[in-house]
């Protein structure tokens, strides 16, 4: 799959999903960490990606504002949770296909993962 990580993603997170084989581009890679969350968005569109963050705002950009979008993971992720978000979240790349998360809004937690389809 192919991902753009927000400026708030762990790089060990970054790191974790290119080790699974995964095409990662970071906000630091193309020069966006300070880029708001609109632009972010909008990349990730324009680039056929889906968006992982922390940052629970993008809900409001999909759900409220109908923001284009090719899919959403939102990490409810702490330093201490990071090991078994990472084991959930390769659990749900393991059980989805691209083409299903690309039209959802996904919530990764520790033990469990939420999916809300779009579209």
């Amino acid at each position: 799959m192919r991902f753009f990580c927000d400026q708030d993603v762990y790089r060990l997170t970054a790191e974790f999903l290119r080790s699974l084989g995964h095409d990662v581009l970071t906000a630091a890679d193309v020069r966006m960490s300070q880029a708001v969350d609109r632009e972010i968005l909008q990349f990730a569109a324009a680039h056929n990606r889906i968006l992982v963050t922390r940052d629970k705002d993008f809900g409001s950009l999909v759900f409220s504002r109908m923001f284009p979008h090719r899919g959403v993971l939102l990490l409810r992720v702490t330093p201490l949770t990071l090991s078994e978000i990472h084991t959930e979240l390769e659990r749900l790349l393991s059980l989805q296909t691209d083409e299903d998360i690309q039209r959802s809004f996904v919530v990764v937690e520790k033990d469990r993962h939420r999916i809300r389809r779009i579209g």
